[in-house]
């Protein structure tokens, strides 16, 4: 399993076909081979497994751990024989290293069984009930986890993405130790990564960058969101990544003599405190991390202080703080460095004492911790005591607040939070990075928020019924606004009110994905009928009046709402009144429904429906012809937009007809890329200026360099905001000394509203310039 964007993505050869497995797969008996049969390299303790696992291993389920194991490779093994990865490797020596990984981290028999079995229900005929019939419920329900979701046809692959992950996350939901298979399927597949194409890499290390490491950190799994960095980094930057190699590497003598020096310094005070127990080491900091401080501080390399720390490993809490006061004894502390990760843990359940003194003529971090706390730092919900009990700590009631981000997350897509795919992943990227404010409840339990949260989102952590009622807040016993920022050590008290509801200004104030979520999710169902009439009134301003509510009611339109992710017709009216999907989205997938119909029957379609569909009447009353598209010169054939000059109504425009199946693309006349089209696969086309396209939106990509300054991109978004124009995407590349680069895609009605928006944006003060560039 290579990657959850794509059901069709696999890293083996397609010349290696699967093994046809047909009915119930027999195991053989054990022994099956001596390890060194197998012809591939084995892990040392697994090869110790097989020689140490006594005949007889044909029963099913074995319960003996070592026989698990032993049974869920061979079973691996031979379901895997012929199959090839992209590398030329046999398939088989991918889920070996994904067991291996899970071992590592200290996971249970059943986790790492999986780790063996993760893929054969995705690339053999093997199903989920034989899993189950030869190794339990238990692993069953652990390798469907992490099986993407196959025999399903996806639009596009932001699509797929999303339904996966929304799969991983409720699988996390019923047993949080599914996401340890994932990661470890995801960390191996990044280490190899070399034989794939260079889209292809880059693509999986930006979802690995956006998503995997940041849950790997959420979940407290250090060794593997450090590694996962350093793999993405190293092929979405590979410059910066050399780079900060090689200036790590040219300090290392010297940066090793100085750690070397304060270890023994370290150790000689520690044990003159009556300290005994305790180890001191140096460690070096991995190079995103590197990277990252050095882009958000805007230093060079030579000015960052911390690219190696000491860690101390104490044999209780108590010895932590008297660590730490022998720390600031010998050396020097600098203020405001110091934080108590002990006392306050984070959201992942880390804990450690955080420091930083003046060593040897330069700061250092320090960082204390006992033996357990770093055992949780390295391994996260692996290093937890349910696992040696094959539990979950997710369904622990004692972990419920800290999981209570997931929790959310999966209520959120099962009440209706599944409209929009993008939004969908947005949100995820955003609820997983690191929560950096710690503030109380009225009773003193913490909450942990975003930077920027407000009362709103804090009410909105507690119960979503608790934000839907909010009406004030008192913040350290004194009433606030609503929109007041929430600082560490804040205590807070939500007032309610069963009158009181959400307003969408909260939108433009809140900072967390789960309340805007909810917000909007409120204002969707509490304005569902005004929606459904608006969305009804688009469409019918379109379609005509004449058998529009025939139409609705058809099995075209339910097929379309089906296409648009949503249950019925009238949730199809309502996501367009609310512009959850636009009415182009809906006539051109309404349009498609229509063909198909007319295909399939057999007699010429003589339907008055089918003929007003494919040409939309006008409106009783109305002097304003409406065309079935905004291009005229085509006569019905299918088109697209090019992206690389995104065309505007306006502009003058041709069409190109394409090799192969690719229909008709329109661009503009001054594209560099019509040039080098021949003449007669050109074609004369114009906007329809008579069409509905003041209800159309197109995107635009514009890339703007700027004087980088915090808060830049803010005043940019809130100028188009002002021209009630959306923004879909925006993209922001910094390097030190040099201007912010920040790429944005926009949605324009025209030529003419986009000169006025670049004039807008060229006229502000921190703007260097601003183009246009291609839609990718």
């Amino acid at each position: 399993m290579l990657d959850a964007s794509s059901p069709q993505d696999s890293s083996r050869t397609d010349s290696a076909p699967a093994p046809v497995v047909c009915g119930r797969p027999e195991l053989r008996r054990h022994p099956v081979r001596h390890p060194d049969e197998y012809n591939i390299l084995l892990p040392e303790w697994l090869r110790q497994c097989i020689l140490n696992v006594p005949p007889g291993l044909g029963q099913s389920c074995p319960t003996d751990p070592e026989a698990l194991l032993v049974a869920a490779f061979d079973f691996g093994f031979q379901l895997h024989e012929g199959q090839f990865r992209a590398s030329g490797d046999p398939c088989i020596v991918h889920p070996v290293a994904v067991a291996d990984l899970l071992r590592d981290i200290g996971a249970s028999a059943s986790v790492i069984a999986a780790g063996f079995l993760h893929d054969v229900v995705e690339d053999t005929d093997v199903t989920p009930d034989q899993i189950e019939l030869h190794f339990g419920s238990e692993v069953r329900e652990l390798v469907e986890g992490v099986t993407k979701l196959g025999g399903i046809h996806f639009n596009n692959r932001t699509e797929a993405q999303a339904e996966n992950l929304r799969r991983m996350f409720l699988a996390m939901a019923s047993d949080i130790r599914v996401v340890l298979v994932k990661l470890a399927d995801r960390l191996h597949n990044m280490r190899t990564l070399g034989a794939l194409k260079e889209e292809k890499r880059q693509r999986i290390a930006r979802e690995t960058k956006e998503i995997y490491a940041p849950l790997a950190n959420r979940l407290g799994i250090g060794r593997f969101k450090w590694e996962l960095e350093d793999l993405a980094f190293k092929l979405l930057e590979p410059e910066a990544f050399r780079e900060i190699q090689q200036e790590v590497a040219s300090k290392r003598s010297e940066r090793e003599e100085r750690l070397g020096v304060t270890v023994a310094l370290l150790n000689d005070r520690l044990a003159q405190a009556g300290l005994e127990g305790c180890e001191v080491s140096g460690r070096p900091k991995h190079l995103f991390g590197i990277w990252s401080k050095m882009q958000r501080q805007q230093k060079a390399f030579h000015e960052i202080y911390d690219v190696a720390a000491l860690r101390i490993i104490t044999p209780s809490v108590e010895a932590c703080y008297r660590a730490l006061a022998v720390v600031h004894d010998t050396f020097r502390p600098i203020p405001g460095r110091f934080k108590d990760y002990i006392g306050l843990p984070k959201p992942n359940g880390y804990q450690s004492l955080h420091t930083a003194v003046i060593g040897r003529h330069r700061p250092i971090e320090v960082q204390i911790r006992t033996i357990e706390m770093h055992r949780v730092a390295e391994f996260g919900i692996a290093a937890h005591w349910k696992y040696k009990e094959g539990g979950s700590p997710a369904s622990s009631s004692s972990e419920a607040e800290r999981f209570n981000w997931l929790r959310q997350l999966v209520d959120w897509q099962q009440e209706g939070g599944n409209d929009d795919h993008n939004d969908y992943l947005s949100s995820i990227k955003e609820d997983l990075f690191d929560e950096e404010v710690f503030v109380f409840t009225p009773k003193g339990d913490v909450v942990g928020l975003r930077k920027g949260a407000t009362p709103v989102d804090f009410a909105y952590r507690i119960h979503s019924e608790v934000g839907n009622h909010c009406h004030g807040a008192r913040i350290n016993d004194r009433l606030c606004p609503l929109t007041t920022a929430l600082h560490n050590g804040d205590f807070v008290q939500i007032l309610t009110s069963n009158t009181a509801h959400p307003s969408l200004d909260w939108l433009n104030f809140v900072a967390t994905p789960t309340a805007r979520n909810r917000i909007r999710q409120w204002y969707k169902r509490s304005h569902r009928d005004e929606t459904i009439e608006r969305g009804k009134d688009l469409l019918e301003r379109e379609l005509g009046r004449d058998g529009f509510e025939a139409l609705l009611k058809g099995e075209a339109m339910t097929r379309v709402a089906q296409r648009c992710n949503v249950g019925s017709t009238d949730d199809l009216l309502a996501s367009l009144g609310f512009g959850a999907v636009t009415l182009q989205q809906v006539l051109n997938r309404f349009r498609e429904e229509i063909r198909l119909i007319a295909e399939q029957d057999s007699a010429p379609p003589s339907n008055e429906e089918v003929a007003r569909a494919l040409v939309p009447s006008k409106e009783p009353g109305s002097d304003q012809r409406h065309s079935e598209d905004a291009i005229l010169g085509l006569e019905g054939l299918d088109y697209r937009l090019g992206g690389c000059c995104s065309p505007l109504p306006g502009e003058a425009i041709v069409g190109t007809v394409a090799l192969g199946n690719h229909g008709i693309t329109i661009h503009r006349q001054e594209c560099a890329n019509v040039e080098s089209i021949p003449k007669d696969r050109r074609l004369p086309v114009r906007w329809n200026v008579h069409g509905a396209q003041p209800l159309q939106r197109f995107p635009v990509q514009l890339r703007i360099e700027v004087i980088d300054r915090v808060g830049i991109l803010k005043d940019i978004l809130m100028r188009l905001s002002d021209g009630a124009i959306n923004v879909s995407d925006a993209q922001v590349k910094t390097a030190v000394g040099r201007p912010a680069r920040i790429d944005l895609r926009v949605e324009l009605r025209g030529s003419d509203q986009l000169n006025r928006t670049m004039d807008q944006i060229r006229s502000m003060a921190d703007v260097i310039g601003i183009a246009r560039t291609g839609v990718s």
